[in-house]
Order: C-alpha cells, then sequence, then structure tokens
C-alpha cells in the first residue's frame, strides 16, 4: 500500500535535481521550484536577483513503503558537492544552496545524523544548511522537466 511522504531539496539548479529524482523508483512526482525566502510568489527573475531569499528547490513526492527519506538523503549528497556555499559548478548565488527542508522532526533528525554521516565520509565542512521548510512557491512551466527537452542541464 503505498503511504506518500514528501521532501524539499535544493542542490544547485533545480533542472539536474529533478533529472536525478525523477529516476529514482519509489519516487511518484517532483516539482521544481522556490522556497526558503520571504517574499511572497517569486518568479524565476525575482529568486535570481538573490533579493528574495529563496533556493532553487525540488519538492520531492515519495512512496516510503518503497523507498525511505534516508535513501533520497544518500541521493541528495551524490548528486552535488555539499561543501560548496552558495553555488554548484558554474552557478553562483544563494539561490543555488544546499539545503534540506524538513516537514517534521524525524526529517529533521535524519538530515542532521545524515549530515553527520556525510562530514565523516568526506573529511570536510559541509556547507549544506537544514531548515524547517516554508511555502514552496511552483516554478514556471517551462521550468518543469527541463531536462526532458535540453539534455545537458546544471552541474549534474
Amino acid at each position: 500500500m503505498k503511504k506518500l511522504e514528501k521532501a524539499i531539496f535544493a542542490a544547485g539548479c533545480f533542472w539536474g535535481v529533478q533529472a536525478s529524482f525523477d529516476k529514482v523508483k519509489g519516487v511518484v512526482k517532483t516539482l521544481v521550484g522556490y522556497t526558503g525566502g520571504k517574499f511572497k510568489n517569486p518568479c524565476y527573475e525575482d529568486v535570481c536577483s538573490q533579493a528574495t531569499g529563496h533556493a532553487e528547490a525540488i519538492l520531492i513526492e515519495y512512496d516510503s513503503s518503497k523507498i525511505k527519506y534516508e535513501e533520497l538523503l544518500d541521493i541528495f549528497w551524490k548528486i552535488h558537492d555539499p561543501t560548496q556555499l552558495n553555488r554548484q559548478g558554474p552557478d553562483i548565488g544563494s539561490q543555488y544552496r544546499s539545503s534540506i527542508f524538513y516537514f517534521n522532526e524525524k526529517q529533521k533528525e535524519t538530515a542532521l545524523n545524515s549530515r553527520k554521516k556525510q562530514e565523516k565520509l568526506i573529511k570536510n565542512k559541509i556547507a549544506t544548511e537544514i531548515v524547517k521548510s516554508s511555502e514552496f512557491y511552483k516554478a514556471e512551466d517551462y521550468h518543469q522537466k527541463y531536462y526532458l527537452t535540453h539534455p545537458v542541464v546544471c552541474h549534474i
């Protein structure tokens, strides 16, 4: 029986992040958008100005009977460089920061433990922030599944 849960991650340009998670068995749906800021209903240009405080992020709906939150975190760590502050690859700015936005205390604790484990593995300070989820604003339609029409995307 399906048990649907949600996760939100930011790991640089959201196009490549979505491409990575759409391939994962147990992921039911993904949306790219903006979260973590203080501006209501931002558009891409607003977020790129770095004035809103939002990150480019992905909202993942997953079946927790097929994939666990811990496994999603493992993928998150592998698809980007969590030691970089406010950038990924050629993309520079706070909208490209590495972030885990948790929905509940269990996700928070799991994310904190996962970050500690990663720091030990890579023996380097991780810049990834772990913060309570806030309003998620769906990005414009042309950003959704962008990788399907543009085979080379971002840093992933």
